[in-house]
């Protein structure tokens, strides 16, 4: 009985610390509309005053792999992400759900069982006995987002989508620690999506290839959500990707980068001045979350020939309450040669869903329109629910 009281009193601390850290990291999303957000213009404006000035000499960021944080993170020498990184060695790795956590309605409810179970499957993946059938000929590839897990990423969605007749299949990735990266997050074990995106996309290179293997398809769906997508799409164009994967359907991708409520955006122009803000940042956030600030080298390669590729067709969810990619429009993509892609509002239609980007993925609409465009016959309506602000899952 002692054992248990610990535990129980251990877990309850866990959730309660990180849902301080995640509420001080996010914010508060309003219940009122959300002020009106920089444009992406002056948001560039912003990062190009601070481009005009010279570096700091000697500083080439090339410390990405030595771990002295000596470096300003141009993008020379070893860096990845070019990024204002330095601090921190690259590694990292992906890794096999083990076992199923329960289904929940609630993010914070998840993320607190997610923390202390990190390696469990959402209900309804990795059945890896699955076949497609003639009506759902692709499997669908769950991928989660910087600082979740499989589990906690899809608790909500990955049942729904396994009973609307799919196979479904997720894992973990980007599980870098605090010495290769990973940021303070790191050191808790249900915290991954910290390390190097690139070493990320090349892990889901190997898990597409598996799937497609063991069910025999020729072609994939992949449901993600923030890094989760821009990981998914840099997976597309540099990893082979493109000819693997049909729908890609994202919510809150951070596909053109975020100003994290400004934040990144100022740290970037100062760090362009040469004052190394964003790798004492890094330290906090991990390579991945400085990756995903606008003007990274990252996010620039991700886009330098365009949005989107031939051959995929791309559903990319917004909501109006995003604090995490921010301004939420730059999530959204335009459309280039041979690909199709709608940019959804999760409030158009539905302004009672207040979802957050966390609790996106616990909204009815954000589930339907997932079913929607993996079967638009079986699944053709979209669903409207009050999602509140840190419950989620129409607050059930």
């Amino acid at each position: 009985m002692k054992r248990s009281t610990c535990g129980r009193a251990l877990g309850a601390a866990a959730v309660s610390i990180v849902s301080v850290l995640t509420m001080s990291f996010t914010g508060v999303a309003a219940q009122a509309d959300p002020a009106p957000a920089p444009t992406e213009q002056a948001l560039a404006e912003l990062i190009a005053a601070g481009r005009k000035a010279a570096p700091v000499a000697g500083g080439s960021g090339s410390a990405c792999t030595s771990g002295s944080g000596a470096g300003s993170g141009n993008g020379s020498g070893n860096c990845y992400g070019g990024s204002g990184s330095s601090s921190g060695s690259s590694g990292g790795f992906a890794s096999d759900t083990v076992g199923y956590g329960p289904p929940k309605t609630s993010w914070v409810e998840a993320f607190g069982y997610g923390l202390t179970n990190p390696d469990v499957a959402p209900p309804g993946a990795n059945d890896w006995k699955c076949k497609p059938t003639a009506e759902h000929p692709r499997p669908v590839v769950l991928v989660h987002g910087t600082w979740m897990n499989a589990y906690n990423g899809f608790a909500y969605m990955g049942q729904p989508i396994k009973d609307a007749g799919f196979c479904t299949f997720t894992f973990n990735y980007g599980r870098a620690n605090l010495v290769e990266g990973g940021g303070l997050g790191s050191v808790l074990p249900g915290v991954m999506g910290t390390g190097y995106i690139q070493d990320s996309a090349k892990q889901l290179a190997t898990f597409v290839d598996r799937v497609l293997a063991a069910t025999g398809a020729d072609e994939v769906d992949i449901v993600a959500h923030s890094q989760g997508g821009s990981m998914a799409n840099w997976y597309t164009k540099f990893e082979g990707g493109a000819a693997k994967v049909r729908n890609l359907i994202t919510y809150g991708a951070t596909h053109h980068g975020t100003s994290l409520d400004g934040i990144g955006a100022l740290g970037r122009a100062i760090n362009n001045l040469g004052i190394d803000v964003l790798g004492f940042v890094e330290i906090f956030v991990g390579h991945a979350g400085i990756q995903q600030t606008i003007g990274s080298d990252f996010v620039d390669k991700l886009n330098a020939n365009g949005d989107t590729v031939s051959g995929v067709d791309y559903t990319i969810v917004g909501t109006r309450y995003d604090e995490v990619t921010n301004p939420y429009e730059l999530t959204f993509l335009r459309a280039g040669l041979g690909a199709t892609v709608q940019n959804i509002t999760l409030q158009d239609g539905c302004e009672q869903d207040l979802s957050d980007h966390l609790m996106m993925m616990y909204s009815p609409r954000a589930l339907s329109i997932a079913l929607r465009t993996l079967d638009p016959a079986g699944h053709p309506q979209l669903e409207c629910a009050p999602n509140p602000w840190l419950i989620g899952g129409g607050g059930r």
